[in-house]
């Protein structure tokens, strides 16, 4: 169902279903399709509510039809993850697509992202089929295993999944060498047996300074 056409833009092929995509990411169509908003990422007055408290936002469309639709946002790059009933966590402003066979839900994360300031919570992706994330660059897939946990930059970090358990450190990050930092610095490490996925830049936020 899902399939990239280069790197920049997902193609979705659609005979009937549904497919849930960022506001505004729609650059074409063929066929017959419908779109309408969805309030508060999809996820009803809880989600809405959540978000609200949170300042994180995550505006979603759900698109129906017959035919095949071309998806992308700001030539950003695009990642295929596929989901066999576990669950994805994801910045709320990397994720582009889910197809019909997901649910997208809200997850506590603390610290990391009330200092990024994308709010408390996190956005969970889960169930069976195809979701599409967004990288600025080429994202890269790091393995963390018991024997090796990782730890990244905050302002790097995109998603990740498995068996994994998050802890914030203090530390320093490529900010605080090149001056840019604003106070003390921290970066999130990830223990356990999973994958997480890293963009080669980081957002334009304070970015683990807290």
């Amino acid at each position: 169902m899902f399939r990239l056409q280069g790197s920049k833009v997902l193609a979705v092929d659609m005979t009937g279903d549904a497919v849930k995509a960022k506001n505004g990411s729609m650059v074409a169509y063929d066929g017959q399709m419908s779109f309408k908003k969805l309030s508060g990422g999809g996820e009803g007055l809880r989600g809405m509510v959540t978000r609200r408290l949170t300042g994180e936002q995550m505006t979603l469309m759900e698109v129906t039809g017959q035919g095949t639709c071309w998806f992308a946002d700001r030539a950003s790059e695009i990642n295929l993850v596929g989901l066999q009933g576990d669950k994805l966590y994801v910045e709320s402003s990397n994720l582009l697509a889910t197809d019909s066979g997901l649910r997208t839900g809200t997850s506590f994360t603390g610290l990391r992202g009330a200092s990024q300031g994308n709010g408390l919570f996190t956005t969970t992706i889960e169930g069976h089929g195809q979701a599409a994330i967004m990288s600025d660059g080429p994202a890269v897939v790091l393995r963390v295993s018991r024997q090796y946990p990782l730890t990244v930059d905050p302002g790097a970090y995109i998603a990740h999944q498995g068996d994994l358990q998050q802890s914030f450190q203090s530390g320093v990050t490529f900010r605080t060498f090149m001056g840019e930092g604003g106070g003390e610095a921290f970066q999130i490490r990830f223990e356990g047996d999973g994958l997480v996925y890293v963009q080669p830049s980081e957002r334009n936020t304070v970015a683990g300074d807290v």
